[in-house]
């Protein structure tokens, strides 16, 4: 069967449009996969496009429904995994805590099928060579760590995100979360659910809140 070079352009105009809206209307992380649905959103995507594109039993109108309902699809997966917690611990997966106060969690590194060597080399590639310098570790959905090590001036990650507080921070610089609060409420803020971010930098908290 002869390729109809009109429908092929025609498809792969539209397969370039939904890639552009989805990355405009869903974010960009699809660029640079952070979670299983953004891996996921890029391979079916590339398998419609790449597939269908140069089957000349599937028509324009089909390649074209197809690419709405896939985009209907991402965009009711995003929408429930951004508004409901069990929806994205599904989608996603959970982040698995695999060192503890410097101690190794064996169970939870097998659980989450990293093996010592992987753990070691990921910790030496962040400048970390003996785990009883971490506080906190903890396996991501993408496969990489994030390392809080056991040192209160080498603080890198924030005290407050999302409206969320960061107890590990808080238990290295020895405060409670009724201290953070009050201090929140000290800078002019209602609570801790309004601060899009809160850093402690040398001994000082700096917040940026949702709304002022």
């Amino acid at each position: 069967m002869q390729l109809d070079y009109t429908q092929l352009f025609i498809k792969f105009a539209l397969g370039i449009l939904t890639l552009i809206i989805q990355i405009n209307v869903f974010g960009k992380t699809n660029l640079a996969p952070t979670t299983a649905l953004d891996q996921l959103q890029n391979y079916v995507l590339g398998g419609i496009i790449g597939g269908l594109i140069y089957n000349p039993s599937i028509t324009v109108f089909q390649f074209f429904l197809v690419l709405i309902v896939w985009t209907l699809v991402v965009f009711i997966l995003k929408f429930s995994r951004d508004h409901n917690r069990w929806i994205r611990n599904i989608v996603d997966g959970k982040p698995v805590q695999v060192i503890k106060n410097g101690k190794v969690l064996v169970d939870n590194c097998m659980r989450a099928g990293i093996s010592a060597n992987e753990l070691m080399f990921k910790l030496r590639s962040s400048g970390i060579y003996s785990v009883e310098k971490v506080k906190n570790c903890i396996f991501e959905q993408n496969g990489q760590l994030t390392i809080i090590e056991n040192d209160e001036a080498n603080i890198r990650f924030p005290i407050i995100s999302d409206g969320q507080v960061n107890t590990d921070v808080l238990e290295l610089i020895h405060k409670s979360e009724a201290w953070l609060e009050q201090q929140v409420e000290s800078a002019g803020y209602d609570g801790i659910n309004d601060i899009f971010l809160g850093e402690y930098i040398n001994g000082k908290l700096h917040f940026t809140a949702y709304t002022k």
